[in-house]
């Protein structure tokens, strides 16, 4: 293979060729636009270029992009060129590539944003987000406000299918998760608990773990990852596919046929799933406890019941309620935001996910001020 070769050659008073030899692609080491710059440097006083490819034995596009090198090159020089002397298939790209001409400031270098500027960007953005957070929570009171007046339309058959969707179809991961949670708290209270001779107090620290905070927020964060981002995938698919637009062409509302059902849903099935998910995480620790601590299941039994309190188990299925509400509100205020290209149900997604988890973990530290509070 031959390398890549450029001299320049007088043929006139006026002119110069450029004579190119070898294989001009772009695995091999082109010659620089530079190199032919200090060459018309050398011969200030030639104003018309030709070119020369007899010898030419290959090219691919990195010829046609040193050509438009020369082109910007000649442009500045003030040097006519002619393009005769080039193969006809590099004519026929050349002709297209410089068919429109280039507009002026396309090639812009990276623009520098200062650092306040940023942040004012950052602050608007979150202004903004935050306005259309709550003109969504807004929509969705109004809408339950239909709901309860009787002037709400929604098909009964979706909502059954969603509520098979928040329950049946998530007992199998909420069972996992919450089993597991059970297991570790129990090996991590143990490890210190056995040091005094207290393995007793593992029921406690489980039953009171998971039936106040854990059991809740473990089936919070699993909806959030399954149930709160299928809504905001299957919406904003909706979306995309305009299906929205033409509910509201038909004159039915999307947030009663769409947002509705889907937050009641979730709302109602996230307490039961919290008392399945406070049973298995309770399970969990009984497992430690009979094989790892050598208590008895009566035992483990006896001192878990004592321990739990209708308080906590209130405190806990009020938790449940509210991640339900939060998940199902996010979800579907992703999917309504979707834009309408594919790549934009992706990001609303992984948005339902994020949004979901901090505000369960925000309502949570809320939730524990205000019982600290109250002394619950």
């Amino acid at each position: 293979m031959a390398l890549p070769e450029l001299h320049l050659e007088k043929t006139g008073d006026e002119s110069v060729r450029i004579v190119l030899k070898g294989e001009w692609k772009l695995p091999n080491s082109l010659p620089s636009p530079q190199a032919l710059d200090d060459m018309l440097s050398a011969a200030p006083e030639s104003n018309r270029l030709a070119f020369e490819t007899r010898e030419l034995e290959g090219w691919d596009s990195g010829l046609l992009i040193f050509l438009l090198s020369v082109v910007d090159l000649c442009n500045r020089k003030n040097i006519a060129i002619s393009r005769d002397g080039l193969p006809p298939g590099v004519n026929r790209l050349f002709t297209l590539a410089t068919a429109v001409p280039e507009r002026q400031g396309a090639r812009r270098g990276a623009v520098h944003v200062p650092f306040l500027e940023r942040v004012g960007s950052s602050a608007i953005d979150f202004w903004r987000s935050l306005l259309e957070m709550v003109a969504f929570i807004g929509e969705t009171f109004s809408s339950f406000v239909r709901l309860f007046t009787g002037r709400a339309r929604f098909r009964g058959s979706d909502m059954l299918i969603i509520l098979q969707e928040c329950s049946a179809d998530a007992l199998p991961i909420v069972s996992l998760i919450s089993l597991l949670v059970g297991l570790i708290l129990a090996f991590v209270g143990a490890i210190q608990l056995k040091m005094f001779g207290a393995q007793i107090y593992v029921a406690d620290l489980v039953g009171i773990g998971m039936v106040r905070a854990m059991g809740a927020i473990m089936t919070g964060i699993i909806l959030a990852g399954r149930t709160g981002a299928s809504f905001a995938a299957s919406i904003g698919t909706m979306q995309v596919n305009e299906e929205i637009d033409a509910l509201q062409t038909t004159g039915v509302s999307p947030m009663d046929f769409l947002v509705l059902p889907r937050v009641l849903a979730l709302s109602i099935m996230m307490p039961l799933l919290t008392i399945y998910a406070d049973l298995m995480g309770i399970l969990g620790g009984l497992i430690v406890g009979v094989f790892g601590l050598d208590l008895s299941v009566m035992e483990y039994y006896q001192e878990t019941k004592k321990a739990i309190g209708l308080t906590n188990v209130w405190i806990g299925l009020f938790s449940g309620f509210v991640y339900g509400v939060l998940v199902a509100m996010a979800g579907c205020m992703r999917g309504m935001q979707c834009g309408r290209s594919a790549s934009a149900v992706g990001d609303a997604t992984t948005s339902a996910v994020v949004t979901s988890i901090v505000s369960i973990v925000v309502a949570t530290a809320i939730i524990t001020v205000l019982c600290n509070i109250l002394g619950i």
